[in-house]
């Protein structure tokens, strides 16, 4: 018995990381797409942005691998069905749990995953994600001034540079800045540099006019200099402090919650946001339960096969999508927040009594013989 457990477990443990590297991927494409902006706009290398990707991937891999745990699940045990397996296993005087048991084993492993995901690493990650991705957005340090084209450095802000030279210097500068309504600024110079300060990114000029046009009066200044410095963003304009997300938050953050500056609205997602990380890792036993429920329940046959896999497939669906509503009603509504243990341990309490008490799920056959038998008698 021994032995065909782990011949199972090792199956179904391959599958999982197989099948969680591939969702992987498709999440991480579709949504590094999102990024693009900062490639061509920021100038942000490969190497960070790839690091800036890779760090949402503990986000998503709390709902991955729960669902990849039912696929496979699912795959593996109608494999086994239609290669006559389980029905060798059940011949064998192997219970309905015991058939089970490899399963439940991984979902207990990836239980624990799913609370070192949601209770460290998801909040660490996600929290230098999010900083990262606000520098970029907001401090102007990763603003690359690409040479030939007009660069947006911001609101307002339009630069072009005609030539870059190996040594960093700008050569051929023409500035816009149109950021005060009332008045717009266009520099032009032969030569500068960018520099990074406390203050902000700024562009350093030589040689050049500053042109000053009052569009109320219509009026246009014109002042030469021999050096000038540009602001790309005043100190008053950048974030200086941003409000963290729940997901940024750890669990003593959730606990002892600071209101402060938070819409009392939103306050609810904070306090549901706490439930969510302790309740929702069992969904992966539930998905399983669920699985093998319907799969492994009943006669083995091959022409009912594809009904049952059907079948599991519309209450995994079902159960996933009440997960998500009771999040959302909860998050409005703080009184249902039981709803949420509520929903989650029902397929793990159903799913456990169908294997362990399969006789009361399942009609017993009839042991009346057949009319035309007893006609022959």
């Amino acid at each position: 018995m021994k032995a065909l457990t782990r011949y199972v477990f090792w199956q179904l443990f391959t599958g999982l990381m197989l099948v969680t590297a591939s969702l992987t991927c498709v999440v991480w494409l579709s949504q590094s797409l999102r990024f693009i902006d900062m490639i061509v706009n920021r100038g942000l290398s490969a190497g960070m942005f790839v690091y800036l990707t890779g760090l949402m991937m503990p986000n998503f891999l709390t709902v991955i691998l729960p669902v990849s745990l039912f696929a496979i699940t699912t795959f593996t045990y109608h494999r086994m069905i239609m290669d006559r397996e389980l029905v060798v296993m059940r011949a064998a005087g192997l219970s309905q749990f015991n058939i089970a048991k490899p399963a439940i084993m991984l979902a207990v492993l990836v239980i624990a995953m799913g609370y070192g995901l949601s209770t460290y690493l998801v909040p660490t990650s996600y929290t230098q994600f999010r900083e990262m991705q606000w520098d970029i957005r907001y401090s102007f340090s990763h603003v690359l001034l690409k040479e030939g084209t007009f660069n947006t450095a911001g609101a307002g802000i339009t630069v072009y540079v005609r030539e870059r030279t190996d040594d960093g210097r700008l050569l051929g500068i023409l500035a816009h800045d149109a950021r005060d309504s009332a008045h717009s600024v266009t520099l032009m110079s032969e030569h500068g540099a960018m520099v990074q300060s406390k203050d902000g990114a700024k562009v350093v000029m030589f040689n050049g006019s500053r042109q000053n046009f009052n569009k109320k009066t219509k009026q246009l200044s014109i002042l030469y200099f021999d050096r000038y410095v540009f602001e790309l963003a005043p100190p008053s304009q950048v974030g200086e402090t941003r409000h963290k997300e729940a997901r940024e938050r750890s669990m003593e953050a959730l606990y002892n919650l600071d209101t402060a500056g938070l819409d009392k609205t939103n306050v609810g997602k904070f306090h549901v946001e706490i439930h969510r990380r302790l309740a929702l890792p069992w969904s992966a036993l539930g998905f399983v339960l669920i699985a093998l429920s319907v799969l492994t329940s009943g006669s083995f046959t091959r022409r009912g096969e594809g009904r049952r896999i059907f079948t599991a497939v519309i209450l995994a669906g079902a159960y996933q999508a009440s997960l998500l509503m009771a999040l959302n009603m909860a998050a409005k509504n703080e009184a249902l927040i039981p709803m949420i243990y509520a929903i989650t341990a029902m397929p793990v309490i159903l799913g456990g009594a169908a294997l362990l008490m399969p006789q009361l799920f399942h009609k017993k056959p009839s042991k009346t013989p057949p009319a035309n038998l007893g006609a022959e008698a």
